[in-house]
């Protein structure tokens, strides 16, 4: 007996928190790196000087080069309020502007990034089944839902399931809970990408189970965001993690030079054990997600667990980031969903993970909201912690509104960023004078990004109503059509609403006049925050 207990304890990992020095350490690096992209812009400005005084036709040059940038600009197949804050700017400081614009947007090393990301995108799709026999069957149950799952197929690349099952959490403690039970009944492997991993009770728990796993000859691999874990874990984490036999890739490390690939954040939530369970939604690896720890009040979030063939999609969506990061090749079947499981789900529904990413030229997590808002008969329900949105979906929620669809809006009551929550708010205006219903969630920080529809449609995920999410992450989310988890989902929300203050255009008439003037501003270089 002891001598099992010792073995338990051997493979026990010692909880990691960062030391004063490590800390220091890594404020320095912060520095050093924040010090050189400082140095780059003042170069910028500098060459802009010397331009200024010893060139006759400076102004010429400056005009002719900003000229060329704007019509570059019109012509680009972009989001028209993404160039417009481009146009702003290069307008405003005409040379500094365009250089800036040549710097960030000509780098080679994004076009490479891009190039290889799009190309490993479509490889992995090679492995996805057909899905015509589900589609058949979603368009004898609903035209409506039949054309929003279709485009995801068509032109996301990723299909629909049967014979799948999802339960959803409506916060971050039951996921959790249901999390560490799945992952200490895997067998086989575990794979997690993660946007943020805070160092606390909730990466304790998941580390623990993730070192007994790999020590059992668990296959193990973490993706993290090296931007959004920067200030959260140590500079030995890698190493620490090797040698629990964890594999581990950071994604996209930050880099000193001025570059728009820095951008390009892997915002997804996402754990596969065995391929036959799944895990994603808004939550990440931190204690305020499960509200251990108190930042902007009470943290609401929510997400779900898909068991089934559906789980697949998410699988492949982890390993072509892997392969991206790591250039390792394998042979994806192995990990299918019914390698490893014997199962069989009554058809209740439909279920369609689906990811999106910035390489290409869809906007996939856009084109999904949109396609529920302008779909809706009876109502349309969101939540979300952003709403800087662009005009496509603003004149979709307004009309829907004006059209007799009950549109309501969950936003936070407390904002964790305040500049881009008064952004948010300068929405609101347009919003509710066409009928739509702004509520914010009095006790603190919404962090869901759920939107449900007409009882039969919804999507849970890890994509934002901003222009981030929408254009610049990588990102997933499930859509849904007749689960019995939808219910759920509605439910979900009519009682957080419930906790909710709702936005008035009587309310809204008290809003100081500095702070309309500083969130129209705001809202001109929204797509660049």
């Amino acid at each position: 007996m002891e001598e099992v207990k010792d073995e338990n304890k051997k493979h026990k990992p010692s909880k990691i928190g960062s030391s004063n020095i490590e800390r220091r350490v890594f404020w320095f690096k912060m520095f050093v790196v924040m010090s050189l992209v400082f140095a780059q812009v003042l170069l910028i400005l500098y060459a802009y000087g010397i331009m200024r005084e010893y060139l006759i036709y400076w102004k010429t040059g400056a005009f002719l080069i900003s000229g060329c940038v704007v019509l570059y600009l019109v012509n680009k197949d972009d989001n028209p309020a993404y160039k417009l804050a481009w146009i702003i700017l290069v307008m405003t400081v005409p040379l500094v502007g365009g250089l800036m614009y040549v710097a960030l947007a000509g780098n080679k090393t994004r076009k490479k990034f891009i190039e290889e990301a799009l190309e490993n995108h479509l490889d992995t799709f090679k492995f996805m089944p057909n899905d015509d026999n589900v589609q058949k069957a979603i368009k004898e149950n609903s035209k409506s839902a039949s054309v929003q799952s279709t485009y995801i197929s068509k032109y996301a690349g990723y299909p629909a399931y049967t014979n799948s099952d999802v339960k959803y959490f409506a916060s971050g403690e039951e996921n959790y809970k249901t999390l560490l039970e799945e992952l200490n009944n895997a067998k086989h492997y575990i794979f997690m990408e993660y946007f943020i991993i805070k160092q606390g009770e909730m990466w304790n728990g998941v580390l623990e189970v993730l070192a007994q796993k790999a020590s059992q000859g668990v296959d193990v691999r973490l993706i993290y965001d090296d931007f959004g874990c920067a200030m959260w874990i140590p500079s030995r984490f890698i190493k620490e993690m090797e040698s629990y036999g964890i594999k581990v890739a950071p994604f996209n490390k930050i880099s000193p030079v001025i570059n728009l690939r820095q951008n390009n954040r892997d915002h997804r939530k996402i754990t596969v054990i065995d391929g036959h369970t799944g895990f994603t939604g808004g939550i990440n690896i931190a204690d305020e997600y499960i509200n251990k720890v108190d930042r902007f009040g009470y943290w609401k979030d929510t997400g779900i667990m898909i068991k089934g063939d559906a789980v697949w999609n998410l699988t492949l969506m982890f390993l072509q980031t892997w392969h991206m990061l790591t250039c390792y090749e394998e042979n994806y079947s192995k990990y299918r969903p019914n390698v490893y499981a014997d199962y069989n789900y009554e058809a209740t529904g439909f279920v369609q993970p689906y990811g999106d990413t910035p390489v290409d030229d869809e906007i996939v997590g856009e084109n999904v909201y949109l396609n529920m808002i302008n779909k809706a008969k009876h109502y349309i329900y969101i939540t979300t912690p952003y709403l800087i949105i662009d005009n496509e979906i603003l004149t979709a929620l307004t009309l829907a509104a004006k059209s007799g669809i009950d549109v309501r809006i969950i936003t936070p009551g407390i904002p964790d960023k305040k500049l881009v929550f008064w952004v948010t708010q300068s929405y609101y205006d347009l919003l509710v004078k066409a009928g739509v219903k702004i509520y914010e969630f009095t006790p603190g920080f919404i962090h869901a990004k759920s939107v449900v529809m007409d009882d039969s449609v919804a999507t849970v995920g890890t994509i934002n109503f901003d222009y981030r999410s929408l254009y610049l992450h990588f990102e997933c989310g499930v859509w849904m059509h007749k689960m019995d988890c939808i219910p759920e989902i509605k439910q979900d929300f009519l009682n957080t609403m419930e906790q909710c203050t709702e936005i008035t255009a009587v309310s809204l008439q008290k809003t100081l006049g500095i702070k309309k003037f500083i969130q129209r501003v705001l809202r001109l270089f929204a797509p660049l925050l």
